[in-house]
């Protein structure tokens, strides 16, 4: 028992040092640019807490943040590593698009948003494909092929709305043309929160049910853990491995597809903003369980819409919690190599 109270302790002091040492980071950069960090973490907290209005924004950015969360901890549960999350979300929103745009005034509106769900979805499952087959059939490192990608996805994407698909109503804006009503996601009244929490919300019950009830699920896991033992028992870690990245890139492609339905209501400047990354971020504080992706992504989410508001209060960067974040990020894979030990 004393035995298990020490590991406890042990644990618990781990955890504190792995969160005050972002904390103590973000308070050296406030010092060096002159500002109180006591009074810029409390206006951060506002900025995040301080009204309903602000905390909506904190859950618009959990939205997606808990979409590309749960895309990381599914492949990482098999040990694999999607970084490629951006990519998948930048493709699952092209694709939504080009069905919002071909179909938004011709499908019934009951089918309009599941449609450009599916198309998202397969977006996403498209673009992780190839990493997912040079992985499965060559043993290509995923973490190089899906990093590289998120280029290519935003390159294409930018050709698009600065190209074919720009509306030429749109006064040299460059964007596509606004989606019909029918291709729009419902809001809260006075916000901008959309379904895709509830998306996120679900999907993280799902998961953690499939990989704890369901025989895929268990045979995920082992092959995570042990891929030799796996093999010796028959399990095919190749092929489970291809069919995990591409649910994996479906995730973070429907995230994709709520950002375009449900924030701008059009593909434009803005869609990639580092969801994909940051997802990395959200998978490594929920310690890859999916249960803990959306009180994860609502955390990060509050240090961002914080920074942001620290610009508009204090006049400080707002990249100052970009600081936080990364030193958050590496202090949490600190933190898994030391429990490793």
């Amino acid at each position: 028992m004393s035995w298990q109270r020490a590991m406890n302790s042990r644990a618990i002091a781990l955890w504190a040092f792995a969160l005050a040492v972002p904390l103590l980071a973000g308070a050296a950069v406030f010092a060096v640019m002159g500002a109180d960090p006591l009074a810029a973490y409390s206006v951060m907290f506002q900025g995040a807490f301080g009204s309903w209005g602000r905390f909506s924004e904190v859950l618009v950015k959990a939205s997606a943040l808990s979409l590309t969360g749960l895309a990381v901890i599914l492949a990482a549960r098999m040990n694999l590593w999607n970084i490629g999350c951006e990519g998948q979300l930048v493709m699952g929103a092209v694709f939504a698009t080009a069905a919002a745009l071909n179909l938004g005034d011709t499908l019934p509106p009951a089918l309009m948003l599941p449609c450009a769900a599916l198309c998202g979805m397969a977006g996403g499952a498209v673009w992780a494909s190839g990493p997912a087959w040079l992985r499965s059939r060559l043993g290509v490192s995923e973490i190089i092929t899906t990093l590289l990608l998120n280029y290519v996805a935003i390159a294409l994407m930018e050709h698009l709305y600065f190209g074919v698909w720009r509306d030429p109503a749109g006064f040299g804006f460059p964007g596509t043309a606004m989606f019909a009503e029918a291709a729009r996601l419902p809001r809260l009244t006075g916000t901008r929160v959309h379904p895709g929490l509830l998306a996120g919300i679900a999907g993280a019950v799902l998961l953690a049910w499939a990989l704890a009830k369901t025989r895929w699920g268990y045979e995920l896991t082992v092959m995570g853990l042990g891929p030799k033992a796996a093999s010796y028992a028959g399990m095919n870690a190749a092929r489970r491995g291809f069919w995990v990245l591409l649910f994996s890139g479906a995730i973070a492609g429907l995230a994709g597809m709520a950002e375009v339905t449900g924030i701008h209501y059009r593909l434009q400047q803005g869609v990639a903003v580092g969801y994909g990354y940051d997802g990395v971020i959200v998978a490594c504080l929920a310690r890859l369980h999916p249960a803990l992706a959306t009180p994860a992504a609502v955390v990060l989410a509050a240090v961002l819409v914080g920074g942001e508001y620290l610009q508009t209060k204090m006049r400080l960067p707002s990249a100052a919690s970009l600081v936080i974040e990364a030193a958050l990020l590496l202090s949490l894979l600190w933190l898994q190599v030391r429990k490793k030990r």
